[in-house]
């Protein structure tokens, strides 16, 4: 069964999406227009909005994840990126990604903090901890 979702993280900066695709050890792959999915449409779940059903599975880039057949689909929308993926378990992507993309977006966040800090000269320090990553900057 297919279940098309969005990963509810706006992307407005590829290069700090392709370090955390890197940090995750995914494949961020250019100009890809296919993202692999169930490749049909069932209709059991919402559409994710703004994506006509005749838009599944097209894409502008693509994120390749090892050890999951289906592959997260970036869409661009305006100045900003739509990730899209088919959340159904034996696709394989949810067990990478976390839950709703978890995994996904704290990278992106940190390759964003990152990318931000270096650009305003602040020191960073990356603290891993239980519940996640712990960023502390200085002047």
């Amino acid at each position: 069964m297919s279940h098309i979702a969005k990963i509810e993280l706006e992307i407005k900066d590829l290069q700090s999406l392709k370090e955390a695709c890197k940090r995750l050890g995914f494949e961020f792959v250019s100009e890809q227009k296919t993202y692999k999915w169930y490749g049909t449409w069932v209709g059991d779940s919402p559409m994710p909005e703004g994506i006509s059903k005749e838009q599944l599975g097209q894409c502008d880039h693509a994120i390749r994840v090892p050890g999951a057949e289906y592959e997260i689909g970036l869409v661009k929308r305006n100045a900003k990126y739509l990730l899209l993926w088919d959340s159904w378990q034996n696709g394989g992507l949810e067990a990478k990604i976390g839950k709703d993309g978890g995994l996904l977006k704290q990278a992106y966040a940190v390759a964003s903090i990152q990318h931000m800090a270096r650009l305003k000269n602040y020191r960073l320090r990356e603290i891993k901890t239980d519940q996640g990553i712990r960023l502390t900057l200085s002047v």
